[in-house]
């Protein structure tokens, strides 16, 4: 073996089962960890890179993967502890106004009730942004990713009391916001 040079831990006959063992881990769960990894750091962008990180970790001990869950919830563990971490770094940086992500709204509509409709997206993204991270994860976990209370528990490793009472209190908040919305 040469000096600065890894050795390589799988056979060249292996690397085809192993691009297939990860085709299927994307495959299977990267549309729900993207959605989660979205609503939990909220810029698509960012969201990408988090799936990605979280797929490559995955894929990377997939073999330590013990079956005490399923592997959906092993997988949105995963990618809820990369976006919160994602956030953790990103708070050290700062982004000028040029850089933001475009909210790539659809030319065709009428432009009125495209309108409408970005306010009421972006007072509900505002209603979301102001929830803390783990009731922001909870509801995208529910709302979106359809996961029962005990699903959520153990993928936020919480118990299922908790998941219920956050759950409840983030929809009272989100509901608020969009009534004060609606209310001139």
């Amino acid at each position: 073996m040469h000096p600065g040079r890894r050795q390589r831990r799988h056979a060249p006959q292996d690397e085809p089962s192993l691009d297939r063992s990860l085709r299927a881990l994307v495959d299977e769960h990267s549309d729900a960890c993207y959605r989660l990894a979205l609503g939990v750091v909220r810029d698509r962008s960012l969201a990408e890179d988090v799936v990605q990180d979280a797929m490559i970790k995955a894929w990377r001990s997939l073999a330590g993967f013990r079956g005490e869950s399923s592997k959906r919830t092993w997988i949105l563990r995963i990618t809820h502890n990369a976006a919160i971490d994602a956030l953790r770094r990103r708070r050290e940086q700062s982004t000028a106004p040029e850089d933001l992500p475009d909210d790539g709204s659809g030319a065709g509509e009428d432009p009125a009730a495209r309108a409408a409709d970005r306010d009421d997206l972006a007072a509900l993204g505002r209603a979301l942004a102001d929830l803390d991270e783990l009731s922001r994860s909870i509801v995208v976990l529910r709302e979106v990713e359809g996961l029962s209370y005990a699903e959520i528990a153990e993928t936020l490793e919480l118990s299922i009391a908790t998941v219920k009472t956050r759950l409840l209190r983030a929809r009272r908040t989100l509901e608020c916001a969009v009534r004060n919305r609606e209310d001139p």
